[in-house]
């Protein structure tokens, strides 16, 4: 590739006009081709690629926010609600976090290269893994564009070349920041193709993407359930994903109140959009009445509604609510993920009953105990079956940049290959090495 392009332009190569799998086969021979070249890439290239990039957001804030304007503007006039244009909005606090995330990632080891389990045979051969890049990464999401520079960022420090079509309500942002990427890795001596922005908000590019496994090795949806579903079905590509984020926090008979009101209500009310937001609260029986009032005024204050146990609802009315201000739950409320200010509120008897809840209920992404009990709490982490377990912990902080990860390419409840939030390592995956002296198997 020659030179980079001006933020906002399309790519090399590829034009609008063209037919959109032409273009998406274009798109592809593109990365496999860059995706030898970024695997071979030193540590030092990618660093320096990563922090070009920084410098580069922080340079262009005003030019961003003007392009993150328009996708602002056109998402308000399209009558999407206020959750939808919180995920979109570029605010100060978020390039900031853009660029941290880079920093940070550039910070990281580089997991590519490394050696492990090296250990000598009876015949003499030395035996061991080699941690190498997945090859071409697919990323598909809808409205977040800070997502664009974690995913081409975590992508690129894992040697990885990769793919992405970000949602058409953040068109212009992701041109944007797709300029300041192909810049960057030109200017790294990387190849611009390393890391490519879909030109298109065509949803025929998505059909594309996932049914080209002789170009694409992974596909990473992230966004609503509907896109997810859609992913999982048709593609023909391995996926790594999640579908919902129904999280929950117990509080358990041994917990410090204080404590619990803290996380209980931070798990819920920090934002309401994330997917590692709480959207059920099991309440131990015994200690309801010492904290369910107090936190309850707090969500009431936030104006999150409530939808209540039977057994909740007189504990709260003894408490004084009126009755007005709560709504009963149905078996529907346990299985859905809210993303609003909405919070489903039940009583068990014991850790026992919680857990059985969280298995038949949750989502396998994110669950947390509060408890004073080391051993119940080690109960808890060891047989609830999710992504991220708990003990004395916000919900909220099942995310990469809070894991130490810089940033991450999603969330995954898949228990192959990767589980969690996936960063660098989960972008990565093991070779058996051999090293020998002219040995021969007899």
């Amino acid at each position: 590739m020659d030179g980079a392009r001006k933020a906002g332009a399309l790519p090399i190569k590829i034009k609008m006009s063209q037919d959109i799998q032409t273009m998406m086969t274009r798109l592809g021979e593109n990365a496999r081709q860059a995706g030898r070249r970024m695997a071979a890439a030193s540590t030092a290239q990618k660093n320096q690629a990563l922090l070009l990039l920084a410098q580069a957001i922080d340079q262009s804030k005003v030019a961003l926010k003007q392009a993150n304007d328009q996708d602002l503007q056109a998402a308000k006039a399209a009558g999407h609600d206020a959750a939808f244009v919180d995920r979109l909005a570029l605010s100060d606090k978020a390039i900031q976090t853009m660029v941290a995330g880079l920093h940070q990632i550039a910070a990281l080891a580089d997991p590519v290269g490394e050696m492990t389990n090296l250990r000598i045979q009876p015949t003499g051969i030395q035996v061991g893994h080699m941690r190498v890049p997945l090859g071409v990464i697919g990323i598909i999401y809808e409205s977040r564009p800070n997502v664009t520079i974690d995913a081409a960022a975590l992508c690129l420090k894992s040697g990885n070349a990769t793919v992405l079509r970000g949602g058409s309500e953040a068109f212009h942002s992701n041109q944007f920041l797709a300029g300041l990427i192909s810049q960057a890795l030109v200017q790294a001596g990387l190849p611009e193709a390393g890391v490519q922005v879909v030109p298109t908000a065509d949803r025929a590019a998505v059909g594309a993407m996932i049914t080209m496994p002789q170009f694409i090795d992974v596909i990473v949806p992230r966004g609503g359930k509907s896109l997810v579903e859609r992913i999982t079905n048709e593609a023909t590509v391995p996926v790594i994903k999640h579908l919902d984020g129904i999280c929950h926090v117990y509080i358990d008979s041994d917990a410090c109140v204080d404590k619990a009101i803290r996380i209980a209500d931070n798990a819920k009310t920090q934002r309401y959009a994330p997917c590692n937001t709480m959207e059920t609260l099991l309440v131990a029986q015994s200690i309801a009445d010492q904290v369910l009032p107090d936190l309850c005024k707090i969500y009431q204050s936030k104006g999150v509604e409530l939808r209540v146990c039977g057994q909740t609802r007189a504990v709260l009315l003894a408490a004084g609510f009126k009755d007005s201000d709560l709504v009963s739950a149905t078996q529907e409320d346990w299985a859905t993920e809210y993303l609003a200010p909405i919070l489903a509120i039940k009583l068990v008897q014991d850790v026992d009953e919680a857990m059985d809840h969280i298995a038949q209920y949750g989502s396998a992404h994110t669950d947390s105990i509060v408890t004073q009990n080391h051993s119940t709490a080690m109960r808890f982490l060891r047989e609830v079956d999710s992504s991220s377990v708990m003990i004395n912990a916000s919900t909220r902080f099942a995310d990469g940049f809070e894991y130490g990860l810089g940033a991450e390419i999603g969330i995954s409840t898949n228990k192959l290959h990767a589980r969690g939030p996936v960063g660098l390592e989960g972008l990565t995956t093991l070779k058996w090495i051999v090293f020998g002296d002219g040995h021969i198997r007899s």
